[in-house]
């Protein structure tokens, strides 16, 4: 049997109770509604993800209900505190994270002085930006002087950018190993991220496809359980960056949504025996992050297109899960992700839907994952997959 699991990166429905919790005084996330947001403002239609239920959800508003949907469908409540990408994916995988990564504005002097010593070079920027805005600001003086490019979010981040033509990429892995290694105890983060880049001033790109995650080891979860219990565990994209490597039996690179679509379904088709575990990342790095509904609207759009693939691909036992790890509403004010329920939704070929309603917690995905692989699962989370 397969079990697909394919995260729609920050495809939020709806805030979660304590949102108003999340955020500065009077800039809180209570509110906040990414899918309904998009459609609102871009008129983006949705017929297929609609028919397989997302329009069923409690709270999405934005989308004609179907009659029969094709899948069953709920909404997840996050336990943890948190509206990460860690954080969320964790709990899919059956860790509660009581206390949330740290955040900085200002790396301490005492962590850069490390970093520089450790790159031989000194550094640039040292503050909260935009990925593409802060190589507009300082890429010119990166090409000139060579130093990296260093720079956080409201996400417990420490991300290092250069130029290929400038570092070469095993060099910036390199340097984001020796980062990890520095960012421990009371200077942790959830990940280091290398983002290499190419061009011009005023014309960088970004290489989706190398960029890479080094995140804090996770505690054991659902993937080590399916890994010892010999079935396959299938990371596509930056799935294995986030669980530290650790838990997969093969890791399958997807640099953007249509790649990560693909490779998912080559994999699918193959029929392993285990998890194919997907996180589709534009709609949170491309266009959540920098509040462009339109957009966010067309890659959901190009989500919807391919939703008959995706099901046709399922086999007869198989099973193929729709969720997603936050919000990051790009109507919202700032650039940070917000505090969402993640939706869920779970296809089996010929199963009769059900609403399954308002899950206690994210955890309830994994739980569910195992059960449908046979495997014990004694940590968080109830099974909705019987």
């Amino acid at each position: 049997m397969t079990v697909t699991l394919v995260v729609l990166d920050s495809v939020g429905v709806g805030a979660l109770p304590d949102a108003a919790d999340f955020g500065s005084a009077g800039r809180n996330d209570a509110g906040s509604h990414t899918l309904d947001h998009v459609i609102a403002a871009t008129g983006v239609a949705l017929p297929r993800l609609a028919e397989l239920g997302l329009a069923n959800i409690d709270g999405v508003r934005g989308l004609p209900r179907s009659a029969s949907p094709l899948a069953s469908y709920g909404r997840l409540a996050e336990l943890s505190v948190g509206k990460d990408t860690t954080t969320g994916h964790w709990e899919f995988m059956g860790t509660i994270v009581e206390h949330p990564f740290r955040t900085f504005e200002r790396f301490p002097d005492a962590v850069m002085r490390a970093f520089d010593a450790a790159t031989g070079r000194g550094h640039l920027g040292n503050y909260p930006a935009s990925g593409t805005t802060i190589l507009d600001e300082l890429g010119p003086e990166h090409l000139r002087t060579g130093h990296p490019i260093v720079y956080t979010s409201a996400d417990s981040v420490f991300q290092v950018a250069t130029h290929v033509d400038v570092v070469p990429l095993e060099t910036l892995y390199e340097w984001c190993e020796k980062a990890r290694a520095i960012l421990q105890g009371d200077n942790a983060v959830a990940r280091v991220i290398a983002r290499p880049f190419k061009g011009e001033p005023g014309a960088f790109v970004r290489l989706g496809d190398k960029r890479h995650d080094y995140s804090v080891a996770p505690p054991p979860n659902v993937l080590d359980s399916l890994k010892a219990a010999g079935r396959e565990v299938i990371g596509v994209g930056k799935i294995p960056d986030i669980y530290a490597h650790r838990g997969f039996t093969r890791e399958v690179a997807a640099g953007t949504n249509a790649i990560g679509i693909e490779r998912t379904l080559e994999l699918m088709r193959e029929r392993p025996a285990g998890l194919v575990f997907t996180n589709l990342v534009e709609f949170d790095s491309l266009y959540g992050h920098r509040r462009d509904p339109a957009g966010y609207a067309a890659a959901l759009r190009e989500l919807d297109e391919r939703i008959p693939d995706l099901l046709a691909a399922t086999g007869p036992e198989d099973a193929l899960l729709f969720v997603s790890d936050h919000g990051n509403d790009p109507t919202w004010h700032g650039t940070d992700h917000t505090r969402e329920h993640g939706l869920l939704l779970y296809y089996r070929p010929g199963a009769a839907a059900r609403d399954l309603g308002t899950r206690e917690t994210f955890a309830d995905v994994g739980a569910s994952v195992a059960d449908l692989l046979g495997v014990p699962w004694a940590g968080v989370g109830t099974s909705f997959a019987r």
